[in-house]
């Protein structure tokens, strides 16, 4: 299996690099970086600007792959990588393509180049895969890094309960055992507002009877993983009045992955998130990897 790395040009970002190397290296799995560059006019006429602009482009590929090869081989020579350029109008479209054509078990990208760093940042083209993708996607937080030899040390699963989280728990559960990662399986709950103190609607006890609800749902679901439960398994119920505050009550750290399943409203076997759970990816403080229904 391949873990495909999506590399643009124009852009000096080491993060989707640093994390495939990551994934990678816990996987035993190669990586293919691709950067896409727009493709020249089909235009009958070879004219002055047609051949300027396909000059461009064909420049910024060669640019692209030589600082990826650098990076390839600073960060994780000890891994076997492909490096290519693929003319082409949609990263997004091309990235699935180079997945489905070389066996490509994950796609990979960075975070867009505004918003916070050390968050996720889904710009245009991670908006598309986590929208459309048959394979799963890994987000790099912006400005992610990594440091030599990293493996991936944990898995933080988003559990809503249902039939398709618990597939995609079991899926986790089943990597981590295989690769020597903890798991922990954890609900992110954002507490609701009101014009009425707490204590008038008993918003405290409704809370509290959520989460020992959420809690007995998830020992039953670690029960139900069996001999695919790796070593070390815990469960966590985080609430906040926001996202960033529900996500904050967990502790990460370095070799962290979240993984979020997608929605039962999308397509089979492609990814389609929900409401929250594109708020949890867009809040989350480590590498989120999105799997699709099915995989």
């Amino acid at each position: 299996m391949t873990i495909v790395v999506g590399h643009p040009p124009h852009k000096d970002d080491r993060s989707a690099l640093q994390l495939a190397a990551t994934l990678a290296r816990s996987s035993g799995q190669d990586l293919r970086v691709v950067t896409v560059v727009p493709p020249p006019w089909p235009t009958p006429v070879a004219g002055g600007p047609d051949k300027e602009f396909a000059r461009w482009s064909r420049e910024q590929g060669e640019a692209a792959t030589a600082q990826a090869r650098a990076a390839l081989a600073e960060l994780c020579a000890d891994l076997r990588s492909e490096v290519v350029t693929v003319a082409a109008s949609s990263a997004a479209a091309t990235l699935i393509e180079q997945a489905e054509q070389h066996g490509g078990s994950i796609v990979v990208v960075g975070s867009a180049s505004h918003g916070a760093w050390g968050t996720v940042v889904v710009g245009s083209t991670a908006d598309r895969l986590l929208h459309s993708s048959t394979v799963p996607v890994a987000v790099a937080t912006r400005g992610h890094r990594a440091e030599a030899a990293t493996r991936v040390l944990r898995a933080t699963c988003a559990f809503r309960g249902d039939a398709a989280s618990r597939a995609v728990l079991a899926r986790t559960a089943a990597i981590c055992r295989d690769v020597g990662a903890s798991l922990r399986v954890a609900t992110f709950a954002v507490r609701g507002r009101t014009m009425y103190p707490p204590e008038v609607l008993g918003e405290k006890q409704v809370m509290e009877a959520y989460v020992a609800r959420t809690a007995a749902d998830q020992e039953q679901a670690v029960a139900e993983l069996g001999d695919l439960a790796p070593a070390d398994v815990r469960t966590a119920v985080a609430t906040g009045a926001t996202w960033t505050e529900a996500l904050e009550q967990l502790e990460w750290d370095r070799g962290d992955v979240l993984v979020v399943g997608s929605s039962v409203a999308g397509l089979v076997s492609r990814l389609f998130l929900g409401s929250n759970a594109t708020r949890i990816v867009r809040h989350s403080p480590v590498p989120v990897v999105v799997v699709p229904r099915g995989a």
